[in-house]
């Protein structure tokens, strides 16, 4: 069973609040959380501050993917009681163990971002630290754009090195995932599937989620 973390990129931020309690109550799984800093990735979206100003709304826990250099710097700033995970681009962490480790050391699910042109042989040595890895199956930056089918072969891969490995990681997938490639995700072995116009861009939000949950599950 799949579960579903519609990303807010795609939200209308002046309905924020109203959109992330209306997919939470759709059953959402998790709030997946994008945040840029223009350096990364050549796009600017959001910081802690607006992320924490949920944390008054009734929502489903965090999934924070933070598309950002330098991240040790800023991820106690992510940390909320509802911060479930924590995940960064193993292109930009200069020693991925140490940044793994920091991301658990506050008690939040470490997670490990690789884009598409990351093989996941890069990323190998440290996927026992893993409680995510997140396979970007659109280039990062911005959201709305072609999935790339090519990257489901990544997913296998991480299937086989985890049933191999005896480790415990959940495999997410984020770019281009809708109802018409969301059975192609979920039969390569994807745990958490991103969605973000597929989901805040439906005439009905919250029937949307829950389309997405009975194509999941």
């Amino acid at each position: 069973m799949s579960k579903l973390a519609p990303s807010i990129l795609s939200a209308d931020f002046a309905q924020l609040g109203d959109q992330v309690e209306l997919i939470s109550s759709a059953g959402a799984d998790y709030v997946h959380i994008d945040v840029m800093d223009g350096h990364f990735v050549p796009n600017i979206s959001f910081g802690a501050p607006v992320m924490k100003s949920l944390d008054k709304r009734n929502t489903a826990p965090y999934d924070v993917h933070l598309m950002i250099e330098d991240p040790d710097k800023y991820i106690p700033d992510f940390v909320t009681e509802k911060t479930d995970f924590i995940t960064v681009h193993a292109e930009a962490c200069s020693n991925m163990s140490y940044t793994l480790e920091h991301i658990r050391s506050y008690g939040v699910g470490s997670g490990l971002s690789i884009k598409p042109g990351t093989p996941v042989s890069e990323i190998e040595s440290v996927l026992g630290l893993c409680d995510m890895v997140l396979v970007m199956s659109v280039e990062p930056g911005f959201g709305g754009q072609k999935f790339m089918p090519d990257m489901l072969e990544k997913i296998r891969q991480l299937c086989d090195i985890r049933a191999e490995q005896g480790y415990s990681y959940e495999i997410e997938i984020d770019g281009g995932v809708g109802l018409s490639n969301v059975d192609q995700v979920v039969a390569a072995g994807t745990d958490i599937i991103v969605a973000g116009s597929a989901v805040f861009g439906a005439p009905d939000i919250a029937e949307r989620v829950r389309e997405f949950l009975s194509a999941i599950r």
